[in-house]
């Protein structure tokens, strides 16, 4: 028959659910064996108590810190465990328990094949047990990372493929390959950004158009198409870590060259607020206030749909830095491409003159359409005409090749009573 033991012992397990523990026995298992080493023995439970968490660091598992607290309290004065390493793996938790030993709170820890007691012998066999835990956990990590700098050199990033590659592994190789399905899209994206000037908000649209959907088989949004047209792993480098400005040459199959991705961050770039475009105000620092003599600011209002969703609208209007009292009234962007489109379409032949990038933005603009045989659908000749470039430059070009053409033709630049004036 059992008897009741003098020590009152709480059955602690753990597991950790990171790659270094994964061959350790489950917590069940470690529950069922020490059981039965109780039973066995004659050792008094009082309390079972698990936990998945990492032991890496001191006082990061809520168990365990209940389990320190209780036994300060006095609730228990012995612990059951499978291994010292289930306790800890790092000095500080290390310490508390030997402390305790010290102080006589805590009489006992007993795993599977020892007993460690409040003897000199003991609790340096427990130190020793515990600090080789740590070892190899230190250990572990220097050859973790000393891998994953191996692979980087390599040319293969440790992490998973960005949209339009795939991760592949095979006969114990694992590698980055193009995603057939993705990936001209993705290429095509970058293209329409560099040469036909157009944002990230068009080629969002563009791509939800071509039914677009992310691995997971989502819609592609707004901030995931900025992710990709700003990520060099597109051209054939990356960094890892992320912010760390240690490039690697990937020995994955570029989609694009570092020209077209170097044009595209400079279609992106708006050197006027010194940051990437997130969100768009394609007439922003273009036009000032006639009243005041103030630029005019974009300002977006979302407004709710009755089906649940909501609609985007933009709206131009005085920034009143020069005068808060102006009262000039705001124009939405709609009316203002509208205006703008009037005015361009009364402007003689001979007054439509673009600089030499538009220029080449024009040719490759041309260029793509043919190809998609737009300019047959349409009933175009085969050659599009500079009037035909600069309509499509204001209803859908960046801000940048807006910018560019407001100065290159003769279009009044300041904003009164939702009219453009000299």
């Amino acid at each position: 028959m059992v008897q009741n033991h003098p020590i009152q012992y709480c059955l602690y397990a753990r597991k950790s659910s990171e790659s270094d523990e994964r061959q350790a026995m489950s917590i069940d298992s470690q529950i069922k064996e020490m059981k039965e080493v109780g039973n066995k023995e004659g050792i008094f439970i009082k309390e079972v108590r698990f936990e998945s968490h990492s032991a890496k660091q001191s006082g990061e598992r809520p168990v365990f810190k209940e389990l320190i607290a209780d036994i300060m309290l006095g609730k228990f004065n012995g612990i059951l465990t499978w291994h010292p390493d289930r306790l800890s793996r790092n000095a500080g938790d290390l310490g508390i328990l030997v402390d305790f030993m010290d102080q006589g709170k805590l009489k006992a820890i007993k795993t599977y094949s020892q007993l460690f007691q409040n003897t000199p012998n003991d609790k340096f066999l427990l130190m020793i047990l515990c600090s080789q835990a740590k070892l190899e956990n230190d250990n572990k990590g220097v050859n973790v990372k000393r891998g994953i700098r191996t692979k980087c050199e390599m040319g293969w990033r440790p992490s998973g493929a960005p949209m339009g590659y795939m991760n592949r592994a095979f006969g114990g190789i694992k590698d980055i390959i193009v995603d057939p399905e993705r990936a001209p899209i993705i290429k095509e994206a970058f293209e329409r950004v560099a040469n036909l000037h157009q944002s990230g908000r068009v080629i969002k649209t563009w791509m939800d158009s071509k039914n677009f959907r992310t691995k997971t088989n989502r819609p592609i949004t707004l901030s995931m198409v900025y992710q990709f047209l700003r990520n060099p792993f597109y051209y054939g480098y990356f960094e890892f870590p992320v912010g760390s400005k240690k490039w690697y040459k990937g020995a994955h199959p570029p989609l694009i060259d570092k020209e077209l991705f170097d044009k595209v961050q400079r279609q992106l770039y708006d050197p006027s607020r010194r940051s990437y475009i997130g969100r768009q105000f394609a007439f922003k620092s273009i036009f000032t206030c006639y009243s005041c003599g103030s630029g005019v600011c974009g300002e977006e209002k979302l407004r709710k749909l009755r089906s649940g969703g909501k609609r985007r609208h933009i709206y131009y209007h005085c920034t009143r830095s020069k005068d808060r009292r102006c009262t000039e009234p705001y124009i939405s962007e709609r009316e203002l491409i509208k205006l703008l489109l009037r005015i361009t379409r009364e402007i003689p032949d001979k007054e439509l003159i673009i600089n030499d990038q538009l220029k080449e933005s024009m040719q490759e603009y041309e260029k793509i359409i043919k190809e998609a045989n737009y300019l047959s659908k349409d009933g175009y000749d085969g050659e599009l005409s500079i009037r035909e470039y600069v309509e499509y430059i204001i209803r859908e070009g960046s801000t940048g090749a807006r910018r560019d053409l407001i100065e290159c033709l003769p279009i009044p630049k300041r904003l009164h009573k939702k009219k453009l004036t000299k």
